[in-house]
């Protein structure tokens, strides 16, 4: 396997700049996921990487290789994409084998490679099945096993499983990181989803309209995010969003009310400047539904809407001027526009600078 090292990646349309300097080094074994809304320049980021792009300005190396120049076929790389692309007039086994084969791989060598994939993949019981009489799942897995068989340096997936229904979804995902684990690959992986991108990265990459947003581990990205941006996108439901003030000593004062924090979490500036409230649904806590947080504050709302998910309901109330979505663990039934006490958990709110939007933590 390789290393993957972009410096100042630039890609323009005419007059439209796609991506704007792009700095990034995957190191070898590692699987990046590459994260953002529709439009955020993931997808092409990613096929610069794979040569089905030009470069506009920048250096690319797989590597200690700049490969800027050179084709697709001769990066040492294997792309799985979206739609599967697979032959449909072939059986399994023979799209598995044809990217060797038409580049003249022997005989021999192509069945050791076929077989291997195959057996890894779970696929050997469908070798003589065309793509028609396959489950999306299975050609999801020969997409990934004609990739696996060119034995390239790099991983390239392009969204591949957003044409997955949830289940299949789910457990593509656990088989697409088993076999990076197997293969010790380096995998650079573009999705919207960041479900997928929390479950999956070694590392994250936020996109955000063509510029790196914020780049490191799931854990920090979710619980240190760089600023607004980044905040709301990573999290199911998204992180709320409440104008606020700095209080008095360590404390935000949002709705009415002083939310005590943690003095050594925030720079904050002089009591009365504006910021921005940031508190995921899981931190402000239904009275009676989950353990009471002993820093913070309370206050109560009309729930106007619940949302069922089992386990869990999603509880839509107002609080300072803005809907604020909590998370209610053990659900109970809920009569419309019922008055719920909320516990906001003040060791765990984020603030964010009105002006730059950037993260005053620590």
């Amino acid at each position: 396997m390789a290393t993957v090292t972009l410096r100042d990646i630039v890609k323009i349309y005419g007059e439209f700049v796609a991506i704007k300097g792009i700095d990034l080094d995957i190191e070898d074994g590692t699987f990046v996921v590459l994260v953002g809304p529709s439009g955020c320049g993931k997808s092409t980021l990613l096929r610069m990487i794979a040569g089905l792009e030009t470069i506009s300005h920048g250096e690319l190396r797989i590597g200690e290789k700049v490969v800027n120049d050179l084709p697709s076929r001769d990066r040492g790389i294997s792309m799985v994409f979206q739609s599967y692309a697979l032959y449909p007039h072939m059986s399994v086994k023979d799209n598995l084998g044809f990217g060797l084969k038409i580049s003249g791989v022997p005989k021999p060598e192509i069945e050791r490679r076929r077989s291997e994939a195959a057996g890894m993949l779970g696929l050997s019981p469908y070798m003589d099945r065309r793509p028609s009489q396959l489950s999306g799942g299975q050609r999801q897995r020969v997409a990934i096993g004609r990739a696996m068989v060119r034995e390239p340096e790099v991983f390239l997936f392009d969204e591949p499983l957003s044409n997955l229904d949830a289940k299949l979804r789910n457990q593509t995902r656990v088989e697409i990181k088993r076999l990076q684990r197997q293969l010790g690959a380096t995998v650079v992986f573009v999705t919207h989803d960041q479900v997928e991108a929390m479950t999956l990265a070694d590392k994250i990459v936020v996109l955000h309209d063509g510029e790196v947003a914020q780049i490191g581990t799931p854990l920090e990205v979710f619980e240190r995010p760089r600023n607004q941006f980044v905040a709301g996108f990573m999290g199911a439901p998204s992180m709320n969003f409440i104008p606020a003030t700095v209080g008095e000593g360590a404390s935000i004062r949002a709705g009415g009310i002083d939310i005590a924090v943690p003095p050594e979490r925030f720079d904050l500036p002089a009591a009365g400047t504006e910021v921005i409230l940031g508190v995921r649904p899981e931190d402000v806590v239904p009275e009676g539904h989950g353990t009471r947080p002993p820093l913070g504050a309370d206050f109560t709302g009309a729930v106007e809407f619940a949302e069922m998910l089992g386990d869990q309901s999603l509880l839509f109330t107002s609080f300072g001027g803005a809907e604020v979505v909590a998370r209610m663990q053990h659900p109970r039934a809920l009569a419309p526009n019922e008055a719920v006490r909320f516990r906001i958990d003040g060791s765990r709110v984020h603030v964010f600078d009105r002006t730059t939007q950037n993260s005053l933590l620590r």
